[in-house]
């Protein structure tokens, strides 16, 4: 796809997915399109772009040049006249951004409901929240909108909405990225953070942005991983069952199995007391540290103290307000107390790569966080809290579902054990997703089971699979159809495959490649009312000389789509499309 094809689809899906609460800012077409012309140019004249057309939606506290920051106060906003140091090396690699996404104001919250640009809901059940602040970024990547969102994270911001939604969420090492150029929340613990669906895309981000800035001091420090003995790269850290504290129902159990996933991948897991951790993380919001948020925008919000209500969040201004109350001496006494906390969480990772937590601890919906404000964000960041500020590394990754939950497992580690940390989450992540998989043998379905042939989005490993999963749903086998379909790609929001039985003649079709999949009956008919048009359920037949159930598209929505048959494999296919704009 190129940069031009990339930003119609976004111009069209953005309007298409009507979520107006998850932007401040969406850049006009035209201006877009200027955009992707240039980029296009820039590849086809033999530039080196690795990131060349991936969309990026960009955290309105983050400076784009000509787009008002706002920080999610409108009071507040100026038009800076320079990208930040992160967004500028994402264009320079290629990159177009897209728009300013919505937030928790002056990025004061994990909740995503906190802005008078309205409360931001959740991608997929919009009874529920965003999770915050970086909260329109998450729901951007989350709808398919973007390759790519920024966010910032002083407390989890980065972290759990994408766990709520089911992405990938790297929060670096402070300093890694620059901070050149975002609005601070806590200047000393502020992290730029990425959101995607892919995390390989995720980690090409992190490379691009991080390095040293004249803007930014803590950038400059050096970079350097410790080095851990061999038998502690592999080993992680798990809490003690009384210290995961008040997990959502079904949470606890999903995240004994990440522990097993963990280890099938050959990790050493050591259960410790992670209390010292959890009391540093309490004193982000309950001690003299957060006066730094007064020390970011404590002037600002006394000056508008008429608008608190209106234009100023009143939770945010009283949280940050309450900053100014505080003393030097206890700023002192504190940081005394945190560095007793951080030599805690030295010996507790002296022979360890990480702590494996989940990532937040429940998903509330938007009427209990506004019957609570302050009591439900404080539940979202019991295990987020503290890295910043012991200095610490993290990855927030996708861990399955707990019943209708998205349920999201985090590694927390050393600073500067970035990609480490990484790999280690990839190899987890893959276990907790492998699927289910019928005995050897049993290869007919019994009365009241149904199979279903599945070429796309609903695969193992893709966006959708959860639909099938959460249905109890077993893995049969891979599987061919007989070589008379065509396959399309279409123009949807996330992009899906469209199948049909080719109407040519003999031997103009193709072979496609997809897995069969064997439900119970009474949660194929559940699974069946969820299909939105144009896709409709049909007879599949399969090379084997097997007629199953199977995914088929309606022949109008073909009109315009990309005829993709030749590839035979809808995941083979996007696979290389991402290679090549990659290349």
């Amino acid at each position: 796809m190129t940069a031009a094809d990339a930003v119609a689809r976004f111009s069209a899906a953005v309007v298409e997915t009507s979520r107006p609460e998850a932007w401040i800012h969406v850049v006009a077409a035209d201006v877009l399109e200027a955009e992707a012309a240039r980029v296009d140019e820039a590849v086809a004249g033999g530039a080196c772009l690795p990131l060349a057309g991936r969309l990026v939606a960009v955290k309105d506290n983050i400076d784009v040049a000509g787009c008002r920051t706002t920080a999610a106060a409108p009071t507040f906003a100026y038009v800076p006249g320079a990208d930040a140091a992160a967004v500028a090396r994402l264009r320079a690699a290629g990159a177009i951004v897209v728009g300013k996404t919505n937030l928790d104001q002056f990025a004061t919250g994990l909740v995503g409901t906190r802005s008078p640009y309205g409360a931001v809901r959740h991608a997929s059940r919009e009874d529920r929240i965003s999770g915050g602040s970086s909260s329109g970024s998450a729901v951007a990547v989350a709808l398919g909108l973007v390759d790519l969102a920024l966010g910032t994270d002083t407390a989890g911001s980065g972290r759990v909405p994408a766990a709520l939604h089911g992405l990938w969420g790297l929060k670096p090492t402070r300093g890694l990225v620059p901070t050149t150029g975002v609005v601070p929340a806590c200047a000393s613990l502020d992290c730029v953070t990425v959101f995607s669906a892919d995390p390989e895309l995720a980690a090409l981000a992190m490379r691009v942005m991080s390095g040293p800035d004249a803007g930014d001091p803590l950038s400059a420090r050096p970079s350097a991983a410790p080095v851990l003995a061999s038998t502690a790269r592999r080993r992680l850290v798990v809490p003690r069952a009384a210290e995961l504290g008040d997990l959502a129902p079904g949470w606890a159990e999903q995240f004994a199995r990440v522990v097993e996933a963990a280890r099938d991948a050959g990790l050493d897991t050591v259960e410790r007391s992670i209390v010292p951790l959890l009391d540093a993380a309490r004193m982000l919001y309950e001690s003299s540290f957060v006066a730094e948020r007064y020390a970011a925008v404590g002037e600002h919000l006394e000056a508008h103290r008429d608008e608190i209500g209106a234009e100023i969040d009143p939770t945010v201004a009283g949280i940050v307000l309450a900053g100014a109350g505080h003393t030097a001496a206890a700023l002192f006494a504190d940081q005394r107390a945190l560095e007793g906390y951080r030599a805690a969480a030295t010996a507790l990772l002296a022979d360890a790569a990480a702590v494996l937590t989940p990532t937040t601890t429940w998903h509330p919906t938007l009427a209990e966080v506004a019957a609570d404000p302050v009591g439900a964000n404080s539940r979202m960041g019991r295990f987020t809290n503290f890295a910043n500020l012991l200095d610490l590394a993290a990855v927030a990754l996708p861990a399955g579902r707990a019943g209708e939950d998205r349920f999201g497992a985090m590694l927390t580690g050393h600073a500067f054990s970035d990609a480490r940390l990484l790999r280690i989450a990839r190899d987890i992540a893959e276990r907790v997703d492998a699927p289910g998989v019928l005995p050897a043998g049993d290869t007919e379905p019994e009365p009241g089971e149904v199979d279903v042939f599945v070429v796309g989005a609903h695969r193992a490993g893709q966006p959708l699979h959860h639909q099938l999963a959460d249905r109890g749903a077993l893995l049969v086998g891979d599987a061919i159809t007989s070589p008379e379909y065509r396959m399309y790609a279409l123009r949807t929001v996330p992009p899906k495959p469209g199948l049909v039985r080719s109407v040519g003649p003999a031997g103009s079709g193709g072979a496609i490649r997809g897995e069969v999949w064997r439900l119970p009956a009474a949660g194929f008919g559940t699974f069946v009312d969820e299909i939105p048009s144009p896709m409709a359920i049909g007879n599949v037949a399969l090379d084997d000389g097997r007629v199953v159930n199977g995914f088929l598209c309606e022949q109008h929505a073909t009109e315009g789509a990309i005829d993709i048959t030749a590839s035979g494999d809808w995941v083979r296919w996007t696979r290389s499309q991402a290679a090549e704009t990659h290349s």
